[in-house]
């Protein structure tokens, strides 16, 4: 049965719920903050000297004329008690000549001075929770102040003992988070000095939904390490799917630290890590031992035109446009300038040719600039094809133009970094869409219906033995390979990394042939927000109304379905 468009798009409306709240008006990080942050090389061992050497780097590596413009110590800097007077105490072992000399000594070499604190009982450690350093939950106003007096001119505000004082680190706290979070807005808000808003509470709570009111950045998921490692880059990845609409100036998506120039990533994952971060407007923040970076490292971080595109005054993230599961991803998004912004990932572990397809960002054809090298690679026509291989030595793609394709060299879970201009826009494809609850569709193996929102009915438990088949579909008058479209809805949340990490498997049938496997990200973090528009060919249709559509997984689950389209 196909169900009028109309009566979807309220469905989609209701479901999806994309109205990004106000960003904080607070007239701080209009572009998304540049910096360095010592966690992911110090962990919370970071020391006064540690913290100055870092600051001189910043000057003396050309990464403050990059725009790499302030230091920001994280845990460990705090005392275990504040003074007689409450007020907040540093460690002295670590920091003899205290906070307010370093703060000094920071904004004397031109850099902005960043603080961290927490909004729990204590603040987080890498001692298992047994440091109790100081958290600012009840202190807010008092410590916003103290902060304030220090010079600070950001605040990252971490989330461990945020429910009680015996319970350190909680994926699934049963308390709200957000008024935490507000009660140091409002603290800051009061005091006279500018100070950018860092909210660190990892994602658990949706805070894109939530957020950007209030903090001018805010974590979209669990840390991305230590260690490094191509899985995290993929669990967040995931995670961002859903909310890139909600970033913009004054609020962003913090998908965490930088790892370039940390092991656990070869050279060309740190770089598909750095250019997906900067086309995703995500804050910038370097958290590598810049006592004698290499470099490979140092061209990484210095790439001025991945820089413009993080900084773009448009402030419009990346959006998942494409994937084709098991091999590459397309993510593209719009630049000031009228230019698109395009990332592919080949999401294999080997070297191959893979072929991109303008009409996956939307475009017919288009100038082609590799952001890498800031070269032009010429006009482009329907589609690309590039070889992914492991060139350690080679640092940038070499893009050569060969009839209508482009082939570069990069190694495995490497990217291309491109910018569209002069694009011909793609017709948008249009489909017929079959509700997955209707009830000519078969449904076996355990799988069932459940209403969401009183409005839509989708099809849950599809997999392990569950099985959804679509009856009656169109193949047109050719039959053939067709583009279908899903609407499905995932919040299945991975705080660590799993097979399938803020992801669902579904293999896509028609009439018995080979399964085509789909690979759904996350819609939202609750089972009532629905993602629209996952697209995948498959093979296989006849022509007429005689098809069928199945999705099935033999070893886990599939995300709930709401309808496909069959593209006409």
């Amino acid at each position: 049965m196909m169900i009028p468009i109309s009566f979807i798009a309220g469905v989609l409306f209701l479901l999806s719920h994309l109205q990004r709240c106000p960003a904080l008006s607070n007239g701080l990080a209009r572009t998304p903050p540049l910096g360095f942050n010592g966690y992911n090389v110090f962990s919370c061992e970071g020391t006064e000297t540690a913290y100055k050497a870092a600051a001189q780097s910043l000057i003396s590596l050309g990464l403050l004329e990059a725009g790499y413009n302030r230091l920001n110590i994280d845990c460990g800097w705090q005392a275990i008690n504040r003074t007689s007077d409450g007020t907040f105490a540093w460690n002295s072992t670590r920091y003899p000549s205290g906070i307010p000399f370093l703060s000094n000594f920071v904004h004397g070499l031109g850099l902005e001075f960043g603080l961290y604190s927490d909004a729990g009982f204590f603040a987080c450690d890498d001692v298992g929770g047994t440091a109790h350093f100081i958290g600012s939950l009840g202190f807010e106003e008092s410590d916003a102040k103290t902060f304030a007096s220090w010079g600070a001119d950001y605040l990252k505000y971490d989330n461990c003992y945020a429910v009680s004082p015996t319970d350190f680190v909680n994926p699934n706290p049963p308390i709200d988070l957000k008024p935490h979070y507000t009660a140091m807005a409002n603290a800051l808000a009061t005091v006279q000095r500018p100070i950018v808003f860092s909210i660190c509470e990892w994602g658990v709570q949706d805070p894109a939904r939530w957020a950007p009111s209030i903090g001018n950045s805010y974590r979209i998921a669990n840390d991305i390490g230590p260690p490094a490692s191509f899985d995290n880059l993929f669990r967040i990845i995931n995670q961002v799917v859903p909310i890139t609409g909600f970033a913009g100036p004054g609020a962003w998506n913090d998908l965490d630290l930088l790892e370039v120039g940390n092991p656990g990533l070869t050279v060309d994952e740190q770089k598909t890590h750095f250019a997906f971060w900067a086309a995703a407007k995500s804050p910038l923040l370097v958290s590598t031992n810049l006592t004698n970076p290499s470099n490979t490292t140092l061209s990484i971080l210095k790439n001025m035109n991945l820089l413009a595109i993080n900084q773009d005054s448009l402030g419009i993230s990346i959006g998942f446009k494409r994937r084709y599961a098991n091999d590459h991803d397309v993510w593209a998004g719009p630049l000031s300038d009228g230019s698109t912004v395009v990332i592919v990932i080949n999401m294999q572990t080997n070297a191959r040719t893979i072929t991109f397809n303008l009409f996956d960002a939307g475009f017919i054809s288009a100038k082609v600039t590799d952001l890498w090298t800031g070269a032009s690679v010429g006009n482009s026509n329907t589609s690309y094809g590039f070889k992914f291989h492991r060139d350690m030595t080679n640092l940038f793609a070499e893009i050569l133009i060969l009839s209508r394709r482009y082939t570069t060299q990069i190694a495995a879970h490497g990217s291309l970094a491109l910018k569209l201009t002069d694009g011909v826009r793609a017709q948008e494809p249009s489909f017929t869409f079959y509700p997955a609850s209707s009830p000519s569709n078969v449904l076996a193996g355990g799988a069932s219906t459940r209403v969401v929102n009183n409005t839509a009915t989708v099809v849950d438990f599809i997999g392990k033995g569950g099985t959804l088949t679509f009856q009656n579909v169109s193949g047109g008058t050719t039959g053939g390979s067709k583009l279908i479209s899903v609407d499905y809805i995932n919040a299945d949340i991975a705080f660590t990394n799993t097979a399938c990490s803020n992801c669902r498997n579904a293999f896509v049938s028609v009439n018995g042939a080979t399964a085509v496997q789909a690979q759904f990200p996350l819609s939202g973090q609750s089972w009532d927000i629905l993602y629209s528009g996952y697209l995948l060919e498959v093979a296989g249709f006849r022509p007429g109304t005689i098809n069928s559509v199945e999705f099935s997984n033999p070893s886990a689950f599939a995300p709930d379905i709401l309808r496909i389209g069959v593209a006409t």
